[in-house]
């Protein structure tokens, strides 16, 4: 099947998120907040065991306090933050102003490295005409880390859960996404990480396909099937 449309989730599919070590030292540097290295170490694992990086590994456990906030907290910047740093703040650190630091750090363009055949995959879809748009529940402006390596110019909308109140999986967002690239949903592919969330899409007709949410190093050629499955060109 060609499809006239591909929408892609943002985080574990196109980018992903740095590790919790180097969140939290870089903000540590920046900060000048000394702390020793196995200290760090220590630190880093607390807080991805809390689940306090966006985009990084899920909260083993919601403190009841942060529940409702955590359930819609991509409805909003104010809470997708007072989630996250609620989160970050069951790990006692050594110094009050590093919550609202990392928090901060996660939004650079720094903190993200897209995989490594994202351009080529986008690059293609777009020579082959077909849209192209970018699907996320996300708290933040994501625009700028596409501009930071290039890849702005490779996508024709972007449908931010924030931006609109509502969050994958309703129907309403990927509904907006398909209006926007001018395309029947029956005619787009949704490209994504969380078969929950991203498998929102098929309520409306469209079709789907799931990547796996890896590290960089360890899914080189993840997205490469997508051109084939656009009919943009062979799988390789």
């Amino acid at each position: 099947m060609t499809f006239k449309g591909v929408l892609f989730d943002f985080s574990g599919t196109l980018f992903r998120i740095e590790s919790a070590g180097s969140w939290l030292r870089a903000v540590l540097d920046e900060s000048g907040v000394a702390v020793p290295p196995d200290e760090v170490r220590r630190y880093a694992m607390m807080l991805a065991v809390a689940g306090a990086l966006p985009g990084g590994s899920a909260p083993e456990r919601i403190p009841p306090e942060l529940a409702e906030v955590w359930a819609t907290r991509d409805e909003s910047a104010e809470r997708h933050r007072a989630a996250y740093t609620g989160l970050a703040r069951q790990v006692e650190l050594p110094a009050a102003g590093l919550y609202d630091a990392l928090y901060e750090r996660h939004m650079t363009p720094a903190a993200w490295r897209p995989y490594a055949d994202a351009a080529e995959v986008l690059g293609t879809l777009r020579r082959a005409g077909v849209g192209i748009g970018v699907v996320s529940n996300i708290g933040w402006d994501l625009r700028p880390v596409f501009r930071a390596y290039g890849l702005d110019a490779l996508v024709d909308t972007y449908v931010l859960s924030y931006e609109h109140g509502v969050q994958k999986p309703d129907a309403r967002l990927f509904r907006l996404a398909c209006e926007e690239l001018g395309q029947d949903p029956h005619d787009v592919l949704m490209v994504g990480d969380d078969r929950r969330a991203d498998g929102g899409a098929t309520e409306l007709g469209c079709s789907v396909h799931f990547v796996d949410h890896l590290p960089v190093e360890e899914r080189p050629s993840g997205l490469r099937p997508v051109i084939a499955l656009a009919g943009a060109g062979p799988l390789t």
